[in-house]
């Protein structure tokens, strides 16, 4: 009976976080932090061009990619705030002003603090599962 508890309650706690967890379109993981702060959490392989493209999906899935809305990268790519053992980069919708004067990026680095990409920008590096199959003829 007690182990039947235990189970119980240990998959109570473990759904609100497996529920929170938002796949972009490239199938990697986004983990929102706060109201303008979230992990993506790099997985199958994915560089920069991936990350940028799962920061972006998300942006625009909870409605904040208004008209020149621009994606920071908070803390550079690292250890996940969220899951153990697994590498991610987190980024910010709502930059302090330090962040804010960041000059703008042109390249896709995830490694320095302050890089950063119009939503717009970044949505161009998802490649959609039509580009995949199109691009095999």
């Amino acid at each position: 009976m007690r182990v039947i508890v235990l189970t119980v309650a240990a998959l109570a706690f473990a759904v609100p976080v497996a529920a929170a967890t938002y796949r972009a379109i490239n199938w990697l993981p986004v983990i929102p932090l706060t109201n303008d702060t979230f992990e993506v959490i790099e997985d199958r392989g994915a560089g920069p061009r991936g990350i940028w493209c799962a920061a972006a999906d998300y942006t625009r899935a909870i409605g904040r990619d208004t008209t020149r809305k621009r994606l920071y990268v908070l803390e550079a790519r690292g250890p996940s705030k969220r899951v153990q053992g697994a590498k991610s980069v987190v980024f910010t919708l709502e930059p302090d002003e330090e962040l804010a004067r960041s000059p703008q990026s042109y390249s896709l680095s995830v490694r320095r603090v302050g890089d950063n990409l119009a939503v717009s920008h970044a949505l161009n590096f998802c490649d959609l599962p039509v580009d995949e199959f199109l691009d095999r003829f």
